[in-house]
């Protein structure tokens, strides 16, 4: 579908969505964003659901300013896949043995690492500015510089929510490793920080929701916070690349016989602030739960644990500032799918793929996601797919 467009205060809404399946919430959401000075462009991925103060699965262009909440709190969280030299034939009738391997390479939910990760010692991670990147945290807000040891020990693990670690196949038999997540808790906190900096500054008071409170250009407040957003957009990509390593690591070993091999791995952020140009205009564009979808740019968009996830290419819209959805998008919250499905359902729906089916993670069942054969078709002039996925193992936190 191309889009529909709807009026804003100050820019059209451009939405990849139905708008009369965009709850209440969500289209007031996308309504204030459009009411702020600074704001240059509003596009809506067809995932669309209401977030903190601006909605998941929009893209926000701004002249000369940057909202914090925009970003979302998980700072790049993104997506990382991998193709192997495996094939469906390869694998194990039974593959408990295989998520358990996983999971203890990995720590999951509020996990971290014994001590941190040496990367030196895994097989071709990219150490090129990896001493860089520490020393700078010298340099970010003083309010989290308590958490070193911890952003330490976390490098390298998953999170809980909708952040997983996946085994999948593609329609041809290959397998593919996948993997979601973010800048852990050290993300968390500089956004939580930064936000609640940006909603004391004069030029914010009379916004329509203090959640959306910018910075903007030439201040100090706003030099401080690309310091930290840049910075933990680059721990993010960096605890998705040791991740990626440590799971090719175990598949290595699990797999010997076959020596297996990888294919370059495709990474992408759908969390996140990028410098861009459009109509002659220096823009900051935020990705809140969108990917970049530039001509030939290539980009994950995951379903849920029980349907399966797409490899794409962008076709380079101009209309959505070069950008797609980042998945399936919510249609239900957490706490309303924990009241509406129980661990019977999960285990339901999840048929097929070897993940957890407790009540522990009940509000990630299939059924709380949008179908992804309907978001994946309400974008086809912005991605293209190269690849069709289905988990055969979901590790969740």
């Amino acid at each position: 579908m191309s889009y529909t467009q709807l009026a804003g205060a100050r820019v059209p809404i451009r939405m990849w969505a139905d708008p009369a399946s965009v709850d209440e919430g969500a289209m007031r959401q996308l309504h204030n964003v459009a009411t702020l000075p600074w704001i240059k462009g509003l596009a809506v991925m067809p995932d669309v659901h209401y977030g903190k103060g601006a909605t998941v699965g929009s893209v926000i262009a701004m002249h000369g300013a940057v909202c914090p909440a925009a970003v979302g709190v998980d700072i790049g969280c993104g997506m990382s896949a991998v193709k192997t030299s495996l094939t469906a034939n390869d694998l194990p009738g039974d593959l408990s043995r295989l998520r358990t391997k996983i999971e203890q390479a990995i720590p999951v939910g509020r996990g971290l690492h014994a001590s941190p990760v040496e990367p030196g010692r895994l097989h071709g991670f990219p150490l090129a500015g990896w001493s860089g990147f520490w020393k700078r945290f010298e340099g970010i807000a003083d309010a989290v510089k308590f958490r070193a040891e911890r952003a330490a020990q976390q490098m390298g693990t998953l999170g809980s929510g909708n952040h997983f670690v996946e085994f999948c196949l593609d329609e041809s038999g290959a397998v593919w490793l996948m993997l979601h997540s973010g800048s852990r808790n050290i993300g968390k906190e500089l956004a939580d920080f930064h936000i609640g900096q940006a909603q004391k500054l004069p030029h914010n008071q009379g916004l329509v929701d203090r959640d959306l409170a910018v910075f903007v250009a030439d201040t100090p407040q706003m030099a401080a916070y690309r310091n930290d957003l840049f910075w933990a957009q680059e721990y993010a990509q960096y605890n998705r690349a040791i991740m990626m390593a440590l799971f090719q690591d175990v598949v290595r070993k699990e797999f010997k016989k076959a020596r297996v091999t990888f294919e370059p791995v495709i990474s992408c952020h759908h969390n996140y602030v990028a410098e861009e140009r459009y109509d002659g205009m220096d823009l900051l564009v935020t990705r809140k739960g969108a990917i970049r979808a530039g001509a030939g740019d290539l980009g994950i968009i995951p379903g849920s644990m029980g349907t399966g996830s797409y490899i794409v290419k962008g076709l380079g819209n101009a209309a959505s500032f070069n950008s797609a959805s980042h998945g399936a998008g919510r249609r239900m919250s957490r706490s309303a799918a924990k009241r509406a499905f129980t661990a019977r359902d999960l285990a339901e729906q999840t048929q097929g793929v070897e993940c957890r089916k407790d009540a522990g993670v009940v509000d990630e069942i299939p059924a709380a996601y949008k179908p992804i054969e309907q978001v994946m078709d309400q974008q086809r002039d912005l991605v293209e797919v190269v690849a069709k996925l289905k988990q055969v193992i979901c590790v969740k936190g």
